[in-house]
């Protein structure tokens, strides 16, 4: 995993979309703004941030995934009170595996490198939350050691601490 940079943008979107028409070929609405152009979490913006993570093979990306530092507007509202910017929190968006590289536990080795590969200071847990009726979305995170907290606004909410 490396840190993605300005001239990863495109590759980077072109996989949020293509993951985003395969859910909706899959009868899942997730992450269809992204097909209409809508980005709720300015993935471009938080390349420029350093808060977007690549997993490339060769030249081709085949997994990203966003961990924020600070709480966006959306996990201000899911988490309710709980989302501050002082809370010791990273918040996991768009874990995002090319088709290509699926079914090769790519996305457990994501999880795996948020939780032990990086360390950001001040903070000693992830946060990331799932639409609440993707049932094999919501078996994944909790076999990946996240603790289901409960529901907002029909999205799941899960938690995994980063102490080793």
């Amino acid at each position: 995993m490396v840190q993605a940079k300005p001239e990863d943008t495109e590759a980077v979107a072109a996989l949020l979309v293509h993951t985003a028409e395969w859910l909706l070929s899959r009868g899942s609405s997730q992450w269809n703004g992204l097909l209409t152009g809508e980005d709720s979490h300015n993935t471009a913006g938080a390349i420029l941030n350093g808060d977007v993570f690549v997993c490339k093979s060769g030249t081709d990306i085949a997994g990203m995934v966003i961990l924020l530092r600070q709480p966006s507007a959306w996990d201000r509202r899911l988490w309710e009170s709980k989302a501050y910017d002082g809370d010791g929190a990273l918040y996991l968006h768009r874990l995002a595996i090319s088709r290509k590289y699926a079914s090769t536990g790519l996305g457990n080795s994501i999880l795996k490198w948020c939780k032990d590969g990086i360390r950001f200071e001040g903070k000693d847990k992830i946060r990331l939350d799932c639409i609440a009726d993707n049932a094999a979305l919501n078996t994944f995170y909790s076999k990946n050691g996240y603790a289901h907290l409960g529901e907002n606004s029909g999205f799941c909410i899960y938690e995994k601490d980063l102490h080793p």
